[in-house]
């Protein structure tokens, strides 16, 4: 029986093509949804993990074999969904495209996850996160005025553009096709997705004057209320004040009370940036989070990874859970009804080929094991 019977996805079967990046992170959040998903592994696993392989029954498919394509058609005849992040073609001539999926299972939802998309100049060209994104004005806005944009490791275009836009768009496609019974592809891009993410600041720059220059803006640091400082003991916080009465707390708390009529005053910025850092230069990270804890003056310290860890907020919350003998992110978002829970741990690539072909009532699953087709890895079921 499936690992994955919890969750408001409970009793969705997916079949996830084996990667990296943004089409595993789709199949994890899948997975801690409640999904049964299956990984095809290749026989020989790739020597580049992500780790983000947790929660999922692998299947190891020798998709050059003669019936490898067959095999994953056939797992595709008893699935609702389909994953796959391979270059455009390269699903088709495979023989897994979406017309041949599709010829056996019309409901299926088709989940395709690329940088570029499945057209365009670019669609068949290799690249990565800070490719994508750089193409679509979003790298190029963050960063310092004067200073050289600045990489948002692969949060912003892997994983914020990509794997959740591919999740909203196969959770929609499946909501169509068990009302009207018809499935279809869902052709998820990073460029597409970031670019939608950005609709705020595309909106800014067509009604409120967001300038190209990097740093010059509200949200990109050009603000002084808006931006990290340095502490005495080469700690930083964080500040947020973006409101009026927020600001104004802001800078009562913080001792410059003299800039509060200053907020939106353009040209007193530089001195009060010169006057904030000041401040904050004149005591510990610890002392100001003291002086700032439980007001609404937006202004929190910046945590290194192992700090947020441990952070009182972050803790109460439980923001991350115990999983292969380390932490790993807890499941979001969070459901009353349907309660998720973190995907367990990694598997060996084949380690439930013959388990799935058995409960998933696939045909010929002797015939595809004794062939070839189909790995079974030793010492499991």
């Amino acid at each position: 029986m499936s690992t994955s019977a919890h969750g408001p996805l409970a009793g969705v079967r997916v079949v996830e093509l084996a990667g990296l990046g943004p089409a595993p992170m789709a199949s994890l959040l899948l997975s801690e949804l409640g999904a049964d998903v299956v990984r095809v592994d290749r026989p020989v696993p790739s020597p580049v993990s992500d780790f983000l392989e947790r929660g999922r029954r692998s299947i190891v498919v020798d998709l050059k074999h003669p019936d490898g394509a067959e095999t994953v058609l056939r797992l595709a005849e008893r699935a609702d969904v389909l994953i796959e992040g391979l270059r455009p073609g390269v699903a088709e001539r495979l023989g897994i495209g979406p017309d041949a999926v599709h010829a056996r299972n019309p409901c299926l939802v088709y989940g395709r996850m690329t940088g570029w998309g499945q057209h365009g100049p670019r669609a068949v060209s290799a690249g990565h996160d800070i490719n994508y994104i750089s193409l679509t004005g979003a790298l190029a806005a963050i960063g310092r005025a004067g200073g050289p944009p600045q990489v948002p490791l692969n949060l912003l275009g892997d994983f914020g553009g990509g794997a959740l836009y591919l999740v909203v768009g196969v959770l929609a496609a499946l909501h169509h096709s068990r009302v009207t019974g018809v499935g279809q592809v869902v052709d998820a891009a990073i460029v597409d997705g970031v670019t939608h993410l950005a609709a705020m600041v595309w909106a800014e720059r067509r009604h409120n004057g967001w300038a190209d220059e990097r740093g010059s803006n509200m949200l990109d640091t050009g603000s002084p209320y808006y931006d990290v400082y340095a502490t005495a003991d080469g700690g930083w916080m964080s500040v947020g004040a973006l409101e009026p009465k927020f600001y104004a707390q802001f800078v009562e708390l913080l001792g410059v009370p003299k800039w509060a009529d200053s907020q939106h005053d353009r040209a007193a910025w530089p001195r009060m940036r010169e006057a904030f850092a000041a401040r904050f230069g004149a005591r510990t990270r610890a002392e100001w989070e003291k002086v700032f804890d439980g007001t609404d003056a937006c202004v929190t310290p910046v945590l290194s990874w192992s700090e947020a860890e441990l952070d009182p907020h972050m803790t109460a919350r439980i923001a991350h859970v115990a999983v292969e003998g380390g932490t790993v992110p807890a499941p979001a978002p969070r459901f009353s009804a349907t309660p998720t829970r973190a995907a367990g741990p990694r598997t060996v690539p084949g380690t439930h080929s013959l388990q799935v072909l058995d409960e998933w009532r696939v045909r010929g699953t002797r015939e595809l094991l004794s062939g070839g087709a189909v790995v079974q890895r030793p010492g499991s079921r």
